[in-house]
Formats: C-alpha cells, sequence, structure tokens
C-alpha cells in the first residue's frame, strides 16, 4: 500500500511553500481496489481501499480530522474509473501535503500566508480599461471593505505594478486572523498561493465570500484577458485544474472543521 500512495504523491514535496505546485506522471496507475470506506480511527478517520488502511509518502496514518473530509476524499477514490488520475483528486493530495508537510509546521506556514498580505492581489488594480477597473472594483473592494471592518486593517491600493508599503498595524490585524489548525492552515495556504491573496482565502475562511465569489476574484485576470484576446485549450485545461485546487481547499476549510 505504501508504493501505491506514494506513486499518487510522486513529485508532490512535503513542504508547504510547495503545496500549490503539481507534478503530474505521464503513466496513470490502474485502479487497483473495489471498496473505498471510512472508519474512525485513533484521533480521525481513516480512508480505507478493500479494507486496508491507507498511508501518506511520509508513512503516517491518513486520517481526516472529521468524518464528513474523509467521505468526501473517499468520494475521489471511488470516481476514479480504469486509472487513478492525482489531477482529479485535489483534496486527497492537499490531504497528503497537511498530514506530512504542515501538521509539524504550523508556524512557518502561518508567516509565509502573512507575508501576502503585504502585497496583496487585491492591493493593485490595472491602469485601464475601465471595463477591467469596475470589475476589479466589484469583486475586490467588498473583501477590503470587510478586512477594514472586520478585521481592524486598512490597506493602501497601487495602480499598475510598482510595489506599496502597507501600514504595519493593518498587517498585523489581518495576520491575526490566520488560524493555527493545521487542517484550515493547508486549506488556507493553497487558496492564498492558487490566488496572490491572503486576503481572498481569509475572507472564505470566515464566511465573507462564497467559493464560487472566491474563484471568480482570483480568477479575474485571466477572465479578462480571455474575453479580450481569446484562450487556447491548454490554459483552459490550467485555470481548470487551478480552480479544482481552491474548490478543494474551500472543502477542506469548510468539512475540516467539526460540524455543528
Amino acid at each position: 500500500m505504501r508504493d501505491i500512495f506514494e506513486d499518487l504523491a510522486a513529485g508532490e514535496a512535503a513542504d508547504p511553500r510547495e503545496a500549490a505546485q503539481r507534478s503530474m506522471r505521464p503513466a496513470l496507475r490502474k485502479r487497483f481496489y473495489t471498496e473505498v470506506s471510512v472508519a474512525e480511527s485513533g484521533g480521525g478517520f481513516a480512508l480505507l481501499l478493500d479494507g486496508k488502511a491507507i498511508r501518506t509518502p511520509a508513512r503516517r496514518p491518513f486520517e481526516a480530522p472529521t468524518r464528513a473530509l474523509a467521505e468526501i476524499m473517499a468520494d475521489e477514490w471511488s470516481a476514479q474509473a480504469e486509472v487513478i488520475d492525482p489531477a482529479r483528486m485535489p483534496l486527497t493530495r492537499l490531504a497528503n501535503t497537511v498530514i506530512d508537510g504542515v501538521v509539524d509546521a504550523a508556524k512557518p506556514v502561518m508567516e509565509e500566508i502573512a507575508k501576502y498580505l503585504g502585497s496583496d492581489l487585491l492591493f493593485y488594480r490595472a491602469a485601464g480599461p475601465q471595463g477591467l477597473l469596475d470589475l476589479q472594483a466589484e469583486r475586490w473592494d467588498p473583501v477590503l471593505d470587510w478586512a477594514r471592518t472586520h478585521l481592524g486593517a486598512r490597506f493602501v491600493l497601487s495602480q499598475g505594478v510598482m510595489f506599496v508599503d502597507q501600514p504595519g498595524e493593518a498587517v498585523a490585524a489581518a495576520s491575526a486572523a490566520i488560524p493555527d489548525d493545521p487542517w484550515l492552515l493547508g486549506g488556507l495556504h493553497l487558496m492564498t498561493t492558487g490566488s496572490g491573496s491572503a486576503l481572498l482565502a481569509l475572507a472564505l475562511l470566515h464566511g465573507r465570500i462564497t467559493p464560487d465569489e472566491a474563484w471568480l476574484a482570483a480568477d479575474l485576470d485571466e477572465e479578462w484577458n480571455a474575453r479580450t484576446w481569446g484562450e487556447d485549450s491548454l490554459a483552459q485545461e490550467r485555470r481548470e485544474l487551478r480552480r479544482l485546487d481552491m474548490q478543494a481547499a474551500a472543502t477542506m476549510v469548510r468539512l475540516a472543521r467539526p460540524q455543528r
């Protein structure tokens, strides 16, 4: 079972700073199991393939903190047909990273997310055209308003790509909203690196925006370019894989917390 799971995780670093990177193997392994199930185990819920518990590449038990999260990952495994495609198992891959790379490294991950607050995507507005400016204001300004009102963080906006220093007190206030729970942190980190915005990730974590709204805000520039210049199939595929990763991160953040 170890070799199988390592095959699926090949190319994925345990280092949380590389959590958003993917290396897809050209040859996909054939599905080798019949039944996928979930069982309570130790301090969490294990995923079983034909009754056998799987482990991470670092040989740690593959256990989710809640049954709901374990069951949705089990659905990913059940959905595999003739071959097992890791690209279509974003929650499983993210859980791997959390267990092996975040559980014992929460503080560095928190610090990296906080760094994004100094140069967040939402701070840098286009010089034009007006349609793009209006779209940025529509999708980004409500999150900045939320950060100012609910986090006490007032940030400075800039036009173009010229770096602008953010007030230290604003960065500190927003940083205080970053959780230390490894599962929430893993999802938050992937949303942050995938979107370029810690504020979008925090707004989703705290219920200010929905996953769909977070994606539309994160994908705004690519969407605009596709509208303006058109988009080829390769670019569409990259955007879809990025969307699936962000969706998985949002799902993890939602289901990792005990349901009330």
